[in-house]
């Protein structure tokens, strides 16, 4: 994901050793008594039938994301954006993206940690993400961004990935990942560690943001990726932004910022593999988020309704309707915040009430 202003992000410093779980077996009554704590996200069994522990949660699994959905990055640094904490995040946002996780020492290995230059502790953001899973709320991690160095190129890295993923959602509380990588992506090992993930989580978001020249063909890595782990993506926002002209599902040429580059390139991933229903479409959420690229909220809205019911369309009209086309992704909550909220208060009412 392209940040403006990067040399005013702090790094985040690396995290407190990864904790992992362990739930033990319980007698027949003490365990379904655990198991409805459990799903309630509010407590687990103390294996001596003593006390209770908190517990991240309640999760909120790809199973339970909206049809149409709304998606939006949370920003872990300051770049001249309003500064939110998880709980300032509009609540029109079903998914909350949290950017971004970054590399370790180790190939593919990732971590996290709040950025202590935002004065918000690791307790409190816990606390957060699960008051917005609460909510029905889906909060997952972000690998990557303009400045993120992730590398899973051979089945070592793509096992330090997926392991490192799945503690910091245990950890966390994360429902999932987003692959945001801009350097490069291997589409073996990344659909190696991604399906290793939904082994472990079977219920795990996986989301997408590649550049437009990532999906421009289903034999570029990012989209042979996303079409590798098909039967269980969440959805792909494209970034439409920060990109030179691309061609569209009609073999035509269309240039980044007006409604037919939402549509057509749109067309292209769906023409290409991806359900409608694993289609977004990603874009700032003011002028000030992105180089280039921006279009009016209103503009988006029009675009969601050319791809779900061929009104509204520029000089591209699609050949097709996909009433199930997923919804819209913005970044960034914080450039939505400085904007007065236009992005998500124009957006978020339009995609949800979207049948």
């Amino acid at each position: 994901m392209a940040r403006v202003r990067p040399a005013q992000e702090p790094t985040s410093h690396r995290r407190r050793t990864l904790r992992t779980r362990t739930v033990a077996a319980l007698a027949t009554t003490a365990l379904a008594a655990a198991t409805a704590l459990f799903a309630t996200g509010t407590a687990s069994a103390d294996v001596s039938g003593g006390a209770t522990a908190a517990r991240p949660g309640p999760h909120v699994g790809a199973s339970q994301v909206p049809a149409h959905a709304v998606t939006g990055y949370w920003q872990n640094f300051d770049n001249g954006a309003t500064v939110q904490t998880l709980a300032d995040v509009q609540d029109e946002y079903d998914i909350i993206a949290v950017a971004f996780a970054e590399a370790t020492t180790t190939a593919g290995q990732v971590d996290f940690a709040v950025d202590p230059a935002l004065g918000y502790s690791e307790d409190q953001f816990k606390k957060d993400v699960a008051a917005k899973q609460a909510d029905g709320k889906s909060v997952i991690l972000s690998v990557g961004g303009e400045k993120g160095a992730v590398s899973v190129s051979d089945d070592a890295s793509a096992d330090a990935f997926a392991d490192s993923i799945v503690k910091l959602m245990d950890e966390y509380g994360f429902d999932g990942v987003d692959i945001d990588l801009e350097n490069g992506l291997n589409a073996t090992y990344m659909t190696k560690a991604l399906k290793s993930i939904h082994d472990a989580k079977s219920d795990v978001v996986v989301t997408m943001a590649p550049q437009t020249v990532d999906m421009q063909s289903p034999e570029n890595d990012y989209f042979k990726t996303a079409l590798n782990i098909k039967d269980f993506l969440t959805v792909v926002n494209m970034q439409y932004y920060n990109s030179g002209s691309m061609n569209g599902c009609d073999g035509k040429v269309y240039s980044s910022g007006t409604v037919d580059f939402l549509t057509a390139l749109a067309c292209v991933q769906i023409k290409g593999g991806l359900d409608p229903s694993q289609v977004g479409l990603g874009t700032p959420a003011s002028s000030n988020a992105a180089g280039s690229g921006y279009v009016e909220p209103g503009v988006v809205n029009d675009a969601l309704d050319c791809l779900a019911k061929g009104e509204k369309c520029g000089s591209f009209t699609p050949d097709e309707k996909w009433p199930g086309i997923r919804g819209a992704m913005a970044w960034s909550t914080a450039w939505d915040a400085a904007n007065g909220n236009s992005w998500s208060s124009t957006v978020g009412p339009h995609v949800h009430g979207m049948s």
